[in-house]
């Protein structure tokens, strides 16, 4: 089974966070959420608190498919001020895991060095922060093992992209149509 996790920082976005852990646990995906702030309780940029899964201080990302950030702010400052995240980011992408950011996080991978020479989205305004990268301004762009997001619109379009780099397109597909995504597209 695959193993996700993503990286939970006082100050995340709701919907960045929670649609891609929806979709991917839909997907039959093993999906742990991981408390940077020394607590389980972690504080969404609207003030919805929820219960991570387990403390970064606990957890071995050794056995991760994907390691993911969501944006927000400060959740995503917050990330990028974590040295352990960005150690972890970093050895994911060097040894070919996939990482993924999205909104304001993919300013943790340009930090690191992650994006030199590699197309990247985020959202507007933060491109200044992919550095060595090729803004794209799409959605959600691919390139590699290094997956981005524009900002909360694009977390499904992100979240079944990254589904589908894990477990093929069939389940992808047959949750946009169970969830009724491909209706908004018609």
């Amino acid at each position: 089974m695959a193993k996700v996790y993503q990286f939970m920082a006082d100050g995340f976005e709701d919907i960045e966070a929670l649609i891609p852990l929806d979709v991917m646990r839909r997907g039959g995906v093993d999906f742990k959420t991981v408390s940077i702030t020394g607590s389980l309780l972690v504080e969404s940029a609207y003030g919805v608190t929820m219960t991570a899964d387990m403390l970064f201080e606990d957890a071995d990302f050794s056995d991760a498919d994907i390691l993911m950030l969501p944006g927000g702010l400060p959740g995503a400052t917050n990330l990028n001020d974590h040295e352990g995240v960005r150690e972890a980011m970093k050895r994911q992408a060097e040894s070919g895991g996939i990482v993924a950011a999205i909104c304001a996080a993919p300013m943790v991978l340009g930090g690191i060095g992650v994006l030199k020479g590699k197309r990247a989205t985020c959202y507007p305004g933060f491109e200044t922060y992919l550095e060595g990268a090729e803004y794209t301004a799409e959605l959600c762009t691919v390139d590699g093992n290094v997956v981005t997001g524009e900002g909360p619109a694009a977390a499904f379009p992100y979240a079944y992209t990254l589904l589908a780099m894990l477990v093929g397109e069939d389940v992808p597909e047959a949750l946009r149509e169970g969830m009724r995504y491909n209706h908004l597209l018609a």
